[in-house]
C-alpha cells in the first residue's frame, strides 16, 4: 500500500536487463555510444520526428531546467500553472539554469491552464520598455501536478495563443506515458504536432531508475543544450548507463503499458473510493494520481494498516491525501488500501 508517489517504485525488469547487458565489455564516453544512438533512433521514431534532436539527462528538474533554458533568455518570463512542477517543485533551477528568466504564475482549476487564462497572463507583461521582463516560452505539464490531463486539442490551443506573441512552448512529461495512455494519442499529436517546441520525456516515474530525455523539436537547438547541459554538470561520461535504462523502457512498448497499468489501479482505487461514505476528490481523477479528501481518523485506520501516502492540509474535521499509483502498483494493494478505509 506505499502511494506516495511514482518514483518511489523500483525499477522494471525491462530496465534491470538492459543494464545488465550494457555493463558487458566497454563502450564510448559522453554519449558517442551504440546504445545511445538507438534511443536517439527509438525516439525519433515514437515522435515521428527524423530531425529532432535528443538527449539524456538523470533527473526531471534538469530536463525541465536545460529545455527552458534553451528555449528563453534570462530577461525573459516563463509562463506556467501557479501549481507547476517547476514553479513549487524545483527549488528556483528554472530561474537558475535560465540564470534569472522569472516564471509568470498562470491561473486555472484542476491544474490546467486555459488561452483564455494564458492570454491575460501573457498580456499582463507588459512590452515596449527596457525596464520589464520581456514575454518567454510557455511551459505546459501533462500529466499536471492536479493528475487531470491535457488532450492534444487543448495544448494546440494554448500553444495557438502563445504562438500570436511569438512564443515557444515546452512540455514538462514527467508522466508523459500516462498521459498518452490516458488520452489514446500519439507522442506526435501531443508535442510537435500540437505545437510544442521541447519535450521533457520521463523515464523515472515509470519505471525507470533515473533518466529522462529532452526532445527537441528544431535541430538549430543542439550545440546550445549540448553546452548548457555540460557547463550545467549533466553531461555523464558512462552516458550508456542511461541510454540503456530508456532502451529497456523503450523496448517492445514497454513504457506505455507500464503507464497503462498505473493508470488502471488508479481508477481502480479511484471508483473503490466513491463507494466510500464521506469521500469526495479534489480533482477529477484521469491518470494516476489524486487528491481524495476523507473524515477526520482515516489518516490514523490507513497509517496503522501500513499504508504509505503524503497527508494534505484539509477543512476542520476533514483529511486528505495525495495518492499516486506506479507501474508496479497491484490489485491487491488497492483492494487492502480500499479495506483498511
Amino acid at each position: 500500500m506505499f502511494f506516495a508517489s511514482d518514483n518511489t517504485s523500483g525499477a522494471c525488469p525491462e530496465v534491470m536487463q538492459a543494464l545488465i547487458c550494457a555493463n558487458d565489455g566497454y563502450a564510448r564516453g559522453y554519449g558517442a555510444d551504440e546504445i545511445t544512438a538507438r534511443v536517439t533512433r527509438q525516439l525519433r521514431q515514437i515522435f515521428e520526428a527524423p530531425e529532432a534532436v535528443i538527449h539524456l539527462v538523470a533527473t526531471g528538474t534538469a530536463a525541465n531546467s536545460l529545455a527552458l533554458a534553451t528555449l528563453s533568455q534570462p530577461w525573459q518570463g516563463i509562463f506556467c500553472h501557479r501549481h507547476a512542477h517547476i514553479a513549487e517543485d524545483e527549488c528556483g533551477a528554472p530561474e537558475f539554469f535560465t540564470h534569472g528568466a522569472k516564471l509568470v504564475l498562470v491561473q486555472g482549476d484542476h491544474g490546467k491552464m486555459t488561452p483564455q487564462t494564458l492570454e491575460q497572463a501573457i498580456t499582463g507583461i507588459q512590452q515596449g520598455g527596457v525596464h520589464g521582463v520581456q514575454r518567454g516560452p510557455v511551459s505546459i505539464t501533462n500529466v499536471t501536478e492536479a493528475g487531470t490531463v491535457y488532450t492534444p486539442a487543448e495544448i494546440a490551443a494554448l500553444t495557438a495563443r502563445a504562438r500570436v506573441y511569438g512564443l515557444p512552448c515546452h512540455l514538462d512529461g514527467a508522466r508523459f506515458a500516462n498521459a498518452l495512455a490516458a488520452t489514446g494519442a500519439t507522442a506526435a499529436e501531443m508535442t510537435w504536432k500540437a505545437g510544442i517546441d521541447a519535450v521533457s520525456f520521463g523515464g523515472t516515474k515509470n519505471g525507470c531508475l533515473g533518466v529522462e530525455a529532452v526532445v527537441l523539436f528544431d535541430p538549430a537547438k543542439d550545440w546550445e543544450f549540448q553546452l548548457r547541459r555540460k557547463r550545467g554538470g549533466h553531461l555523464f561520461s558512462k552516458n550508456r548507463f542511461l541510454a540503456a535504462q530508456m532502451d529497456g523502457y523503450l523496448q517492445d512498448g514497454a513504457w506505455l503499458r507500464h503507464a497503462a497499468h498505473a493508470n488502471a489501479m488508479a481508477a481502480r482505487l479511484a471508483t473503490g473510493l466513491a463507494t466510500k461514505s464521506g469521500v469526495t476528490q479534489w480533482h477529477p481523477v484521469q491518470a494516476n494520481m489524486m487528491f481524495p479528501e476523507w473524515p477526520e481518523g482515516t489518516h490514523a485506520r490507513l497509517e496503522a494498516a501500513g499504508a504509505v501516502y503524503y497527508p494534505f492540509p484539509a477543512p476542520m474535521q476533514r483529511e486528505a491525501a495525495r495518492l499516486v499509483t506506479s507501474w508496479s502498483t497491484t490489485a491487491e494493494d488497492v483492494d487492502r488500501f480500499l479495506a483498511a478505509i
